[in-house]
């Protein structure tokens, strides 16, 4: 007679396992991961999930520990696109305006004051469509000052051209951020000045420099849960896929096209955020996967169930590019609390 717990594992595989017979193995991946596989993880029930995100999690990562990384606005407004969750773009009215690029000597000081502050990794964006050779070089000497003072670094420029990855690496880059927002087929209801191929082509020209991918997506678009899976499919696709998974809990800001459109109102269930984090855990067990913009708006719960996902990287310090964050003291009263200490840097 079989025991009472054997019994209990085989109502288990009833209930949850069975539906994932198409999923790949969750320590190897022998085949693409499928949208519906994936749709199969969101489904789980949620206690199944959790404790599924939990097993690859601590399989791949110390389970305590969360890497801080410091986001830095290099050139702020401007932005020739037309994202719709976007408050730099320049077409839009949001009180966002147009800056130069910042002085080396204040990146430096900022960077200086993430590292005190915990910081392992500190990242430079600009609201560029993609740099010219002119934008770039000022960004490299930055780059090369970031690194001197034993920060990893990250970069999130826009698109890039030929070479333009490779003298980054040549200066110290470590990570290059291009996110792919959202799912392939709801790309276009939320830009329409570039498209899916352009997303790709960069993150290509990426890897093939031998930088290290940052690249994740935006929940609360509007999109369904069948476009969230395919938005974590495409990622958990790349070959291989990104070291480094930002999600991003949209924040609306008035005046950006999903403001009006969502109303100004969270679409998103928080749950339905912590699933997301979660299926991104199972698909991507090596990658740090970041909570990043939105941390503010879910709360402290939602942050906890977060890190039960497999959430294990934060954007630490009380802004982000032009949108709030937590202030760093009320996350290490949080990381305390939860007894989850700093990742030293890994170069």
């Amino acid at each position: 007679m079989p025991s009472p717990e054997r019994t209990m594992h085989d109502c288990r595989m009833d209930d949850s396992d069975l539906a994932l017979a198409d999923a790949p193995s969750l320590a190897t991946r022998r085949a693409p991961w499928t949208v519906a596989s994936i749709e199969a993880l969101f489904d789980l029930p949620f206690a199944d999930l959790m404790y599924r995100a939990q097993e690859v999690h601590r399989a791949h990562h110390p389970p305590n520990t969360v890497q801080l990384s410091t986001l830095l606005s290099i050139k702020t407004g401007g932005c020739p696109e037309d994202c719709g969750y976007c408050p730099q773009a320049r077409r839009y009215h949001t009180g966002v305006e147009e800056e130069p690029l910042l002085s080396l000597p204040t990146v430096v000081d900022a960077a200086r004051a993430a590292r005190s502050s915990g910081a392992t990794r500190f990242c430079m964006g600009a609201a560029w469509r993609g740099p010219k050779q002119r934008d770039l070089e000022p960004v490299l000497d930055m780059v090369r000052a970031v690194k001197a003072l034993g920060l990893e670094t990250c970069a999130t420029l826009g698109m890039l051209k030929d070479g333009q990855a490779e003298q980054l690496r040549a200066a110290g880059l470590d990570y290059y951020n291009h996110n792919l927002d959202t799912a392939p087929e709801f790309y276009g209801e939320i830009v329409t000045t570039r498209d899916y191929d352009d997303r790709l082509e960069t993150l290509s020209r990426v890897r093939a420099s031998g930088l290290k991918v940052c690249c994740g997506g935006i929940v609360g678009m509007g999109e369904s849960r069948h476009q969230r899976a395919a938005l974590v499919a495409q990622l958990a696709n790349l070959d291989p896929y990104p070291e480094s998974v930002p999600i991003n809990h949209l924040v609306q800001v008035e005046g950006t096209p999903l403001h009006a459109r969502l109303g100004g109102d969270a679409a998103l269930d928080p749950l339905e955020f912590v699933r997301t984090v979660a299926v991104a855990r199972i698909t991507m067990g090596k990658a740090m996967v970041r909570l990043s913009a939105g941390r503010r708006e879910l709360g402290e719960a939602v942050q906890v169930l977060c890190f039960l996902a497999g959430a294990n990287s934060i954007f630490y310090g009380d802004r982000l590019l032009t949108t709030a964050n937590p202030d760093a003291a009320a996350d290490r009263a949080l990381l305390r609390k939860l007894g989850l200490a700093a990742h030293p840097a890994s170069t």
